[in-house]
């Protein structure tokens, strides 16, 4: 039961954090526009890994389909924790680190997800409709 409620809480926090940058990415916040301004990745990178955030989001929350989600989820916040760490710094635009510490969060929250549900990796390599 307390294994249960531990990977939906970090289905959920996965998810949330996902989920709600996608606003930001979408509404073509200044925040965001910078931030991919920087990567020379503006607008694509933005609408794509907004894109790939919602798919991964959905994916971690559905059970058959949790392991997808969150290797999408996790390669991702790999790519964001990584450009924070050798392009955009810890901090960008003064806000103390908050994004790179969401990154990391949902980092973490993946890759203990893709452990508890790894068993399913054969499942997924045989996945019919």
């Amino acid at each position: 039961m307390k294994k249960t409620v531990f990977i939906w809480i970090l289905k959920c926090v996965a998810a949330i954090i996902l989920l709600q940058t996608l606003f930001f990415k979408f509404t073509a916040a200044p925040e965001s526009v910078y931030i991919f301004s920087t990567l020379n990745a503006e607008p694509f990178g933005r609408i794509t890994s907004g894109i790939i955030e919602l798919i991964a989001s959905i994916l971690i929350l559905v059970p058959k389909t949790t392991l997808i989600g969150a290797i999408l989820g996790g390669v991702t916040m790999l790519g964001a924790v990584f450009s924070h760490l050798t392009i955009l710094g810890v901090e960008v635009q003064d806000d103390g680190g908050t994004l790179f510490i969401l990154a990391v969060i949902t980092l973490i929250s993946c890759l203990i997800l893709i452990y508890f549900y790894k068993d399913n990796f054969t499942k997924l390599l045989q996945f019919k409709m």
